[in-house]
């Protein structure tokens, strides 16, 4: 019999209600869920799933929380990578702690000297015996100050040109040889950090994908993290009272912490047309011609991100979507932030401790914290590279050092 999403929600309910215990602890229950093939219902059975297409992830998850049992599964990036790229080694080693929330990850890709060309990274890796000897600096790390294992991006051969000569590890973050502090933002936020790695060791085998052919599942991750977008969603259903419940809402906490700021990046959209009630400028004509502009852009972005939605749920890889969604939502940021300006005025600089300050001073934090838009996850203009290369064909931009061995390309 086909799979229906009515069938789907039918057998996840059954199931739920006769497993679910609110005095399990949450990885108890996470535990029961990938057991079950309910944690990832897409992914292959043999890792956790059902081989499921991919809608029905959102479908049993929803169903899940109906039940008031903890929905939430910590995939996060990692988890499609490795699924994705493997070997199954890798798979076998990290999945299952992952998926249970007993191992938290982090990214480890952008670096100083290399912005937004990645692949240009300078941190090295050495084979030493059983183990590959790290050193190199990496930035802009969300998460590190309390990760387990970090997603890393090394050069392991200077001889082969820069896409080239690059492996994917996985690091263990609580070693001697890492060093990772915190980031003060101009918004006060310190939601990223500097890591700093002096001989850090990763065993032999500690790889995703293969050894020099990283860049391959470097794509994959932030293919992955352009669809993930800038929102953070962390279950906000009501759940059984009990130990599962309440250590998913300290994770959860401990989410929305660190990401809180992310919805004053993305403009605050939402905070617009009260923000205009307020201060009783909705019947002058500028005002309302850029509140109608914010609204229609915020209103197209949403189809994309929805078609993006639709693509996934179908099954398909993440295509140029990503890309045109993460231009729009900096597009959208910025008018945003451009409307907030244009009504608060010069108060709109008053941070929240003063009594004057528009939106009681989220308004200033929206404004010094959109730029960010147009830089995490890949600035502006590397999307508009891979959507003139990758969607529309264009040429290339031109590369002298193409080819080139890094070790001279660099200099180039």
């Amino acid at each position: 019999m086909a799979l229906t999403e009515t069938s789907l929600r039918a057998e996840v309910r059954a199931w739920v209600q006769a497993h679910w215990d609110p005095a399990l602890t949450l990885r108890a229950w996470r535990t029961l869920l990938l057991d079950a093939g309910w944690a990832v219902p897409s992914w292959p059975e043999r890792w956790y799933g059902k081989g499921m297409p991919a809608w029905a992830d959102d479908v049993v998850r929803r169903e899940i929380a109906a039940c008031r049992a903890v929905s939430s599964i910590p995939s996060g990036l990692a988890g499609p990578t490795i699924l994705e790229q493997g070997p199954d080694h890798v798979r076998e080693r990290f999945l299952r702690p992952l998926l249970t929330g007993e191992e938290v990850w982090c990214q480890l890709f952008s670096e100083p000297s290399a912005g937004s060309d990645l692949a240009g990274l300078t941190t090295t890796a050495v084979l030493d015996g059983d183990e590959w000897v790290l050193n190199g600096q990496k930035v802009w790390n969300t998460s590190a100050h309390h990760a387990d294992l970090g997603m890393l991006v090394a050069r392991t051969n200077w001889d082969a040109p820069k896409h080239q000569g690059i492996t994917y590890f996985v690091l263990p973050m609580h070693q001697r040889g890492v060093e990772v502090r915190p980031l003060r933002q101009m918004n006060f936020h310190s939601s990223f950090n500097e890591v700093f790695l002096t001989d850090a060791r990763v065993p032999r085998d500690w790889v995703v994908g293969e050894v020099h052919q990283g860049w391959a599942a470097a794509l994959a991750t932030l293919a992955h993290e352009r669809r993930w977008g800038v929102a953070v969603s962390v279950d906000r259903h009501p759940v059984d009272p009990g130990p599962a419940a309440d250590e998913a809402a300290a994770e959860a906490a401990a989410t929305l912490q660190v990401y809180s700021w992310y919805p004053q990046r993305a403009g605050r959209v939402d905070l617009a047309v009260p923000h205009a009630r307020a201060a009783g400028v909705t019947a002058d004509p500028v005002v309302r011609q850029e509140l109608a502009r914010l609204v229609s852009m915020n209103r197209v972005s949403q189809w994309t991100a929805e078609r993006a939605k639709a693509a996934r749920l179908l099954g398909r890889p993440p295509g140029p979507e990503g890309s045109i969604g993460k231009l729009a939502l900096s597009r959208v940021a910025r008018q945003a932030a451009r409307v907030h300006a244009l009504i608060g005025g010069a108060h709109a600089m008053l941070a929240g401790d003063d009594p004057h300050a528009p939106l009681d001073g989220v308004l200033a934090e929206i404004l010094i914290s959109v730029p960010a838009q147009s830089i995490a996850g890949g600035t502006d203009e590397i999307q508009h590279n891979i959507l003139g290369e990758k969607a529309l064909g264009l040429p290339k931009e031109p590369d002298p050092a193409k080819g080139l061995p890094y070790r001279d390309a660099r200099n180039r």
